[in-house]
């Protein structure tokens, strides 16, 4: 616990379809300024909500079947989902506490 975890498409499915709990997702690039932003976020998410939220984060250019499939078109973008439906969406740069107020809406 306490640091995002980097998937691919192949293992999406298992680590976030099929999560026992929600995961946040974070769609992201190498080049993407606003992206290393976040970055620190996420960890920040999986330490403070860690009991309760599996943070993962996905490079966009190499696993475009995930992207395709959720309709990625800008990055950032931050998904969080359960049991394969997505609760909440975020496109661009979001501030820490409208992240943690997004957290806590859907978490308890």
């Amino acid at each position: 616990m306490g640091k995002a975890q980097d998937i691919s498409d192949s293992q999406f499915e298992a680590e976030v379809l099929q999560a026992n709990s929600p995961v946040l997702v974070d769609f992201w690039a190498a080049w993407c300024g606003p992206c290393r932003l976040i970055a620190p976020m996420m960890d920040w998410a999986a330490e403070t909500y860690g009991d309760r939220l599996k943070v993962v984060k996905m490079e966009v250019d190499p696993n475009p079947a995930t992207i395709a499939q959720y309709k990625v078109e800008g990055i950032p973008t931050l998904l969080l989902i359960q049991n394969g439906e997505v609760l909440a969406r975020q496109e661009g740069v979001i501030s820490k506490p409208k992240l943690d107020a997004m957290l806590k809406a859907h978490l308890g």
